[in-house]
Protein backbone atom coordinates (compact mmCIF):
# COMPACT_ATOMS: atom_id res chain seq x y z
CA UNK A 1 0.00 0.00 0.00
CA UNK A 2 1.49 3.39 -1.00
CA UNK A 3 1.99 6.20 1.84
CA UNK A 4 -0.69 9.02 2.68
CA UNK A 5 0.32 11.41 0.60
CA UNK A 6 0.95 8.94 -2.48
CA UNK A 7 -2.23 7.10 -1.68
CA UNK A 8 -4.15 10.52 -1.72
CA UNK A 9 -2.44 12.12 -5.10
CA UNK A 10 -2.17 8.96 -7.25
CA UNK A 11 -6.18 9.51 -7.81
CA UNK A 12 -5.14 12.71 -9.31
CA UNK A 13 -4.02 11.06 -12.23
CA UNK A 14 -6.95 10.25 -13.54
CA UNK A 15 -8.43 13.98 -12.70
CA UNK A 16 -5.18 16.16 -12.78
CA UNK A 17 -7.26 19.68 -13.34
CA UNK A 18 -4.04 21.54 -12.06
CA UNK A 19 -2.09 19.90 -15.14
CA UNK A 20 -1.12 21.01 -18.55
CA UNK A 21 -3.71 19.11 -20.78
CA UNK A 22 -0.88 17.64 -22.57
CA UNK A 23 -0.30 13.92 -22.69
CA UNK A 24 3.78 14.26 -22.79
CA UNK A 25 5.99 15.83 -20.03
CA UNK A 26 5.89 19.74 -20.33
CA UNK A 27 8.74 21.58 -20.85
CA UNK A 28 8.67 25.06 -19.97
CA UNK A 29 10.67 28.67 -18.53
CA UNK A 30 10.87 29.43 -15.18
CA UNK A 31 8.63 32.72 -14.24
CA UNK A 32 12.03 34.72 -15.95
CA UNK A 33 11.18 33.50 -18.93
CA UNK A 34 14.23 33.89 -20.41
CA UNK A 35 17.65 32.16 -20.46
CA UNK A 36 20.38 33.67 -18.07
CA UNK A 37 24.08 33.70 -19.51
CA UNK A 38 25.94 30.90 -18.33
CA UNK A 39 28.80 30.56 -16.49
CA UNK A 40 30.46 27.26 -15.73
CA UNK A 41 32.45 27.54 -12.98
CA UNK A 42 35.06 24.10 -12.92
CA UNK A 43 34.43 22.00 -9.48
CA UNK A 44 37.15 19.27 -7.97
CA UNK A 45 36.97 15.33 -9.42
CA UNK A 46 33.70 13.35 -9.64
CA UNK A 47 32.95 9.49 -8.62
CA UNK A 48 36.54 7.31 -9.01
CA UNK A 49 36.55 8.05 -12.37
CA UNK A 50 35.90 11.11 -15.25
CA UNK A 51 32.32 12.19 -16.45
CA UNK A 52 33.24 14.07 -19.54
CA UNK A 53 31.10 15.42 -21.75
CA UNK A 54 30.42 18.34 -24.43
CA UNK A 55 27.75 20.70 -23.27
CA UNK A 56 25.74 22.49 -25.26
CA UNK A 57 24.32 25.89 -24.04
CA UNK A 58 22.21 28.80 -25.49
CA UNK A 59 23.56 32.30 -24.81
CA UNK A 60 21.41 35.30 -24.15
CA UNK A 61 23.04 36.51 -27.03
CA UNK A 62 22.26 33.61 -29.03
CA UNK A 63 26.01 32.68 -29.29
CA UNK A 64 26.23 28.89 -28.78
CA UNK A 65 28.79 27.86 -25.45
CA UNK A 66 30.31 24.15 -25.83
CA UNK A 67 31.92 23.15 -22.11
CA UNK A 68 33.04 20.93 -20.81
CA UNK A 69 31.88 19.41 -17.79
CA UNK A 70 33.74 18.63 -15.04
CA UNK A 71 33.48 16.38 -11.78
CA UNK A 72 32.52 17.09 -8.29
CA UNK A 73 34.00 15.32 -5.34
CA UNK A 74 31.97 13.42 -2.83
CA UNK A 75 33.84 15.51 -0.42
CA UNK A 76 31.90 18.76 -1.08
CA UNK A 77 28.20 18.01 -0.25
CA UNK A 78 26.16 20.29 -2.63
CA UNK A 79 26.25 21.01 -6.46
CA UNK A 80 25.55 23.83 -7.95
CA UNK A 81 22.00 24.36 -10.58
CA UNK A 82 24.81 25.65 -13.51
CA UNK A 83 26.85 22.49 -12.76
CA UNK A 84 23.38 20.16 -12.78
CA UNK A 85 22.19 22.00 -15.36
CA UNK A 86 25.51 20.97 -17.50
CA UNK A 87 25.33 17.14 -16.53
CA UNK A 88 21.79 16.63 -16.34
CA UNK A 89 21.77 14.31 -19.30
CA UNK A 90 24.49 12.08 -18.21
CA UNK A 91 23.46 8.60 -18.06
CA UNK A 92 24.58 7.91 -14.49
CA UNK A 93 23.38 11.20 -13.04
CA UNK A 94 20.00 10.52 -11.07
CA UNK A 95 18.13 13.55 -9.83
CA UNK A 96 15.38 13.58 -7.14
CA UNK A 97 12.82 15.23 -6.07
CA UNK A 98 12.66 14.95 -1.97
CA UNK A 99 10.37 17.91 -1.19
CA UNK A 100 8.68 17.66 2.25
CA UNK A 101 6.92 20.24 4.33
CA UNK A 102 5.79 20.61 8.07
CA UNK A 103 2.19 19.55 8.62
CA UNK A 104 1.14 22.81 9.29
CA UNK A 105 2.58 24.53 6.20
CA UNK A 106 -0.35 22.63 3.90
CA UNK A 107 1.67 22.12 1.11
CA UNK A 108 1.43 18.24 -1.14
CA UNK A 109 4.61 17.85 -2.50
CA UNK A 110 3.42 15.50 -4.62
CA UNK A 111 1.43 17.38 -6.24
CA UNK A 112 4.04 20.52 -6.53
CA UNK A 113 6.47 18.07 -8.60
CA UNK A 114 3.79 17.02 -10.81
CA UNK A 115 3.12 20.92 -11.46
CA UNK A 116 7.11 21.60 -11.52
CA UNK A 117 10.09 20.11 -11.30
CA UNK A 118 13.72 19.47 -13.01
CA UNK A 119 13.32 17.83 -16.37
CA UNK A 120 13.61 14.07 -15.71
CA UNK A 121 13.25 14.18 -11.57
CA UNK A 122 12.43 10.94 -10.08
CA UNK A 123 10.32 11.72 -6.95
CA UNK A 124 11.01 10.60 -3.20
CA UNK A 125 8.23 10.21 -0.78
CA UNK A 126 10.42 11.04 2.64
CA UNK A 127 7.35 10.10 4.94
CA UNK A 128 7.32 6.45 2.61
CA UNK A 129 10.29 5.55 2.57
CA UNK A 130 10.43 5.17 5.91
CA UNK A 131 10.13 2.35 8.78
CA UNK A 132 6.90 0.90 9.19
CA UNK A 133 7.98 -0.41 13.07
CA UNK A 134 7.34 2.85 14.52
CA UNK A 135 4.89 5.64 15.30
CA UNK A 136 7.58 8.21 15.16
CA UNK A 137 7.59 10.46 11.46
CA UNK A 138 9.60 9.27 8.46
CA UNK A 139 12.36 7.37 10.55
CA UNK A 140 15.18 5.61 8.19
CA UNK A 141 14.15 2.41 7.11
CA UNK A 142 15.65 -0.86 7.24
CA UNK A 143 18.84 -1.45 4.79
CA UNK A 144 16.49 -4.25 2.78
CA UNK A 145 13.69 -1.90 2.45
CA UNK A 146 15.82 0.98 1.27
CA UNK A 147 17.68 -0.82 -0.98
CA UNK A 148 14.28 -2.30 -2.35
CA UNK A 149 12.80 1.65 -2.61
CA UNK A 150 15.21 2.83 -4.46
CA UNK A 151 15.75 -0.03 -6.56
CA UNK A 152 12.26 0.34 -7.41
CA UNK A 153 13.05 4.46 -8.66
CA UNK A 154 15.49 2.60 -11.17
CA UNK A 155 18.92 3.94 -8.84
CA UNK A 156 21.76 1.68 -9.17
CA UNK A 157 25.30 1.85 -7.25
CA UNK A 158 27.13 3.07 -9.87
CA UNK A 159 24.78 6.32 -10.19
CA UNK A 160 25.38 9.92 -8.80
CA UNK A 161 22.50 11.02 -7.50
CA UNK A 162 21.45 14.93 -6.60
CA UNK A 163 18.93 15.19 -4.48
CA UNK A 164 16.69 18.99 -4.18
CA UNK A 165 13.48 20.19 -2.80
CA UNK A 166 11.16 22.93 -3.12
CA UNK A 167 12.59 25.33 -0.39
CA UNK A 168 16.15 25.66 -1.35
CA UNK A 169 18.43 23.21 1.04
CA UNK A 170 15.82 21.83 3.45
CA UNK A 171 14.47 17.92 3.44
CA UNK A 172 17.34 17.15 0.39
CA UNK A 173 19.47 17.56 3.21
CA UNK A 174 17.67 14.51 4.81
CA UNK A 175 17.79 11.87 1.60
CA UNK A 176 21.33 13.16 1.57
CA UNK A 177 22.23 11.80 4.72
CA UNK A 178 20.23 8.66 4.27
CA UNK A 179 21.84 7.29 0.95
CA UNK A 180 25.30 7.84 2.88
CA UNK A 181 23.57 6.03 5.93
CA UNK A 182 23.66 2.88 3.43
CA UNK A 183 26.92 3.39 1.93
CA UNK A 184 26.22 5.50 -0.86
CA UNK A 185 28.82 8.42 -1.16
CA UNK A 186 27.86 9.43 -4.39
CA UNK A 187 25.14 11.79 -3.63
CA UNK A 188 24.98 15.46 -3.89
CA UNK A 189 21.88 18.72 -2.23
CA UNK A 190 21.71 20.68 -5.35
CA UNK A 191 22.37 24.28 -3.55
CA UNK A 192 19.66 26.40 -3.65
CA UNK A 193 17.01 23.63 -4.73
CA UNK A 194 13.86 23.86 -7.24
CA UNK A 195 14.05 28.14 -6.45
CA UNK A 196 17.24 28.63 -7.48
CA UNK A 197 17.34 26.32 -10.31
CA UNK A 198 14.00 28.60 -11.48
CA UNK A 199 15.72 31.78 -10.63
CA UNK A 200 18.33 30.79 -12.86
CA UNK A 201 15.79 31.01 -16.15
CA UNK A 202 16.38 26.91 -16.47
CA UNK A 203 13.76 24.67 -17.89
CA UNK A 204 11.02 23.05 -15.18
CA UNK A 205 9.34 20.04 -16.49
CA UNK A 206 5.37 19.03 -15.66
CA UNK A 207 4.48 15.25 -15.43
CA UNK A 208 1.40 14.64 -16.98
CA UNK A 209 1.88 11.02 -17.52
CA UNK A 210 1.75 8.84 -14.22
CA UNK A 211 5.42 6.79 -15.35
CA UNK A 212 7.31 8.64 -12.23
CA UNK A 213 4.11 8.90 -9.79
CA UNK A 214 4.14 4.90 -10.58
CA UNK A 215 7.62 4.51 -9.74
CA UNK A 216 7.55 6.74 -6.12
CA UNK A 217 3.87 4.27 -5.35
CA UNK A 218 5.94 0.91 -6.59
CA UNK A 219 8.98 2.80 -3.81
CA UNK A 220 6.61 2.73 -1.20
CA UNK A 221 5.05 -0.12 -2.14
CA UNK A 222 8.23 -2.36 -2.00
CA UNK A 223 8.94 -1.44 1.60
CA UNK A 224 5.49 -2.10 2.49
CA UNK A 225 6.14 -5.53 1.26
CA UNK A 226 9.76 -6.20 2.97
CA UNK A 227 7.97 -5.22 5.75
CA UNK A 228 5.42 -7.71 5.55
CA UNK A 229 8.03 -10.30 4.75
CA UNK A 230 6.92 -10.53 0.98
CA UNK A 231 9.09 -10.95 -2.09
CA UNK A 232 9.71 -8.01 -3.97
CA UNK A 233 11.17 -7.07 -7.37
CA UNK A 234 14.66 -7.98 -8.17
CA UNK A 235 17.50 -5.54 -5.99
CA UNK A 236 19.48 -3.42 -8.20
CA UNK A 237 20.94 -1.17 -5.53
CA UNK A 238 23.27 -3.17 -2.83
CA UNK A 239 23.47 -1.53 0.44
CA UNK A 240 26.38 -1.24 3.31
CA UNK A 241 25.03 0.19 6.65
CA UNK A 242 27.35 3.23 8.20
CA UNK A 243 25.99 2.89 12.00
CA UNK A 244 28.28 5.55 13.23
CA UNK A 245 25.87 8.21 10.86
CA UNK A 246 22.92 7.63 12.76
CA UNK A 247 22.33 7.78 16.75
CA UNK A 248 19.27 6.08 19.35
CA UNK A 249 18.14 7.50 22.31
CA UNK A 250 20.06 5.19 24.11
CA UNK A 251 23.13 6.94 22.52
CA UNK A 252 22.04 9.99 23.47
CA UNK A 253 21.64 9.53 26.59
CA UNK A 254 24.57 7.95 27.46
CA UNK A 255 26.60 10.92 26.03
CA UNK A 256 25.17 13.01 28.62
CA UNK A 257 27.33 11.67 31.49
CA UNK A 258 30.22 10.90 28.95
CA UNK A 259 29.85 14.35 26.77
CA UNK A 260 32.43 12.75 23.95
CA UNK A 261 29.94 14.18 21.13
CA UNK A 262 28.84 17.65 21.31
CA UNK A 263 25.05 17.42 20.86
CA UNK A 264 23.80 20.25 18.31
CA UNK A 265 20.00 20.90 17.98
CA UNK A 266 19.15 22.52 15.14
CA UNK A 267 15.75 23.53 15.99
CA UNK A 268 14.64 27.24 16.87
CA UNK A 269 15.90 28.72 19.67
CA UNK A 270 12.32 29.49 21.12
CA UNK A 271 11.60 25.62 20.95
CA UNK A 272 15.17 24.87 22.08
CA UNK A 273 14.68 27.05 25.61
CA UNK A 274 11.20 25.84 25.99
CA UNK A 275 9.39 28.79 25.65
CA UNK A 276 7.51 27.31 22.52
CA UNK A 277 5.45 24.96 22.33
CA UNK A 278 6.36 21.73 20.02
CA UNK A 279 4.19 21.55 16.73
CA UNK A 280 3.23 18.03 17.68
CA UNK A 281 1.09 17.31 20.48
CA UNK A 282 2.31 15.43 23.74
CA UNK A 283 6.06 16.51 23.63
CA UNK A 284 7.49 18.12 25.70
CA UNK A 285 9.25 21.94 25.08
CA UNK A 286 13.13 21.98 25.56
CA UNK A 287 16.14 20.28 25.13
CA UNK A 288 18.18 17.53 25.88
CA UNK A 289 20.71 18.43 28.94
CA UNK A 290 24.17 20.09 27.81
CA UNK A 291 23.30 20.63 23.83
CA UNK A 292 23.56 23.71 22.19
CA UNK A 293 21.51 25.61 19.38
CA UNK A 294 22.28 26.31 16.11
CA UNK A 295 19.13 26.51 14.35
CA UNK A 296 19.56 25.11 10.69
CA UNK A 297 18.58 28.76 8.90
CA UNK A 298 22.21 29.60 10.23
CA UNK A 299 23.74 26.94 7.51
CA UNK A 300 21.95 29.02 4.56
CA UNK A 301 22.21 32.51 3.09
CA UNK A 302 19.39 34.55 2.06
CA UNK A 303 19.10 32.35 -1.51
CA UNK A 304 18.81 29.36 0.56
CA UNK A 305 22.42 28.05 -0.92
CA UNK A 306 24.83 26.59 1.79
CA UNK A 307 27.24 28.94 3.45
CA UNK A 308 30.75 28.91 2.34
CA UNK A 309 33.31 27.27 4.74
CA UNK A 310 34.49 30.64 6.25
CA UNK A 311 31.12 31.35 6.93
CA UNK A 312 30.20 28.22 8.39
CA UNK A 313 33.09 27.70 10.68
CA UNK A 314 31.85 31.20 11.95
CA UNK A 315 28.55 29.82 13.24
CA UNK A 316 30.12 27.09 14.39
CA UNK A 317 32.95 29.00 16.46
CA UNK A 318 30.17 31.35 18.01
CA UNK A 319 28.38 28.76 19.69
CA UNK A 320 31.69 27.06 21.14
CA UNK A 321 32.13 24.04 19.04
CA UNK A 322 34.85 22.57 18.13
CA UNK A 323 35.46 20.99 14.86
CA UNK A 324 38.19 19.39 16.29
CA UNK A 325 36.12 17.07 18.59
CA UNK A 326 33.02 14.60 17.74
CA UNK A 327 29.77 16.24 16.85
CA UNK A 328 26.29 14.78 17.18
CA UNK A 329 23.35 16.27 15.75
CA UNK A 330 19.50 16.75 16.22
CA UNK A 331 15.99 18.61 15.58
CA UNK A 332 12.31 17.55 15.47
CA UNK A 333 12.07 14.46 13.32
CA UNK A 334 15.84 14.33 12.15
CA UNK A 335 15.73 16.08 8.81
CA UNK A 336 17.00 19.52 9.71
CA UNK A 337 19.19 18.01 11.45
CA UNK A 338 20.83 16.73 8.16
CA UNK A 339 21.07 20.63 7.35
CA UNK A 340 23.72 20.83 10.01
CA UNK A 341 25.61 17.21 9.02
CA UNK A 342 26.12 19.09 5.68
CA UNK A 343 27.70 22.07 6.41
CA UNK A 344 29.68 20.24 8.91
CA UNK A 345 30.49 18.05 5.61
CA UNK A 346 31.51 21.11 4.03
CA UNK A 347 34.17 21.96 6.80
CA UNK A 348 35.78 18.37 6.74
CA UNK A 349 33.78 16.98 9.35
CA UNK A 350 32.80 13.81 7.04
CA UNK A 351 31.15 11.78 10.35
CA UNK A 352 28.91 13.57 12.01
CA UNK A 353 25.71 11.17 13.34
CA UNK A 354 22.28 12.53 13.12
CA UNK A 355 19.79 11.47 16.15
CA UNK A 356 17.16 9.82 14.46
CA UNK A 357 14.28 9.90 16.81
CA UNK A 358 15.71 13.88 17.20
CA UNK A 359 13.38 15.92 19.82
CA UNK A 360 9.39 14.05 18.77
CA UNK A 361 10.96 10.96 20.18
CA UNK A 362 13.03 12.51 23.30
CA UNK A 363 10.58 15.00 24.31
CA UNK A 364 7.83 12.26 23.88
CA UNK A 365 9.21 9.51 26.03
CA UNK A 366 8.72 10.23 29.96
CA UNK A 367 11.96 8.68 31.58
CA UNK A 368 14.32 10.69 29.67
CA UNK A 369 15.82 14.48 31.02
CA UNK A 370 15.04 17.67 29.63
CA UNK A 371 16.08 21.07 30.16
CA UNK A 372 14.85 24.56 29.91
CA UNK A 373 16.44 27.49 29.23
CA UNK A 374 15.05 31.11 30.70
CA UNK A 375 13.12 33.17 28.22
Amino acid sequence: MASGILSRSLSLLKSSTFLPSTKQPQLFSSSFNQKKTFYYQSAPTYFSYKLVASVTCRMNSSRLATFSTQSVSSNEPVVSVDWLHANLKQPHIKVLDASWYMPNEQRNPLQEYQVAHIPGALFFDVDGISDRTTNLPHMLPSEEAFAAAVSALGIENKDGVVVYDGKGIFSAARVWWMFRVFGHDRVWVLDGGLPRWRASGYDVESSASGDAILKASAASEAIEKVYQRQAVAPITFLTKFQPHLVWTLNQVWKNIEETTYQHIDARSKARFDGVAPEPRKGIRSGHVPGSKCIPFSQMLDGSQTLLSNEELKKKFDQEGISLDKPIVTSCGTGVTACILALGLHRLGKTDVPVYDGSWTEWGGHPDVPVSTSEA
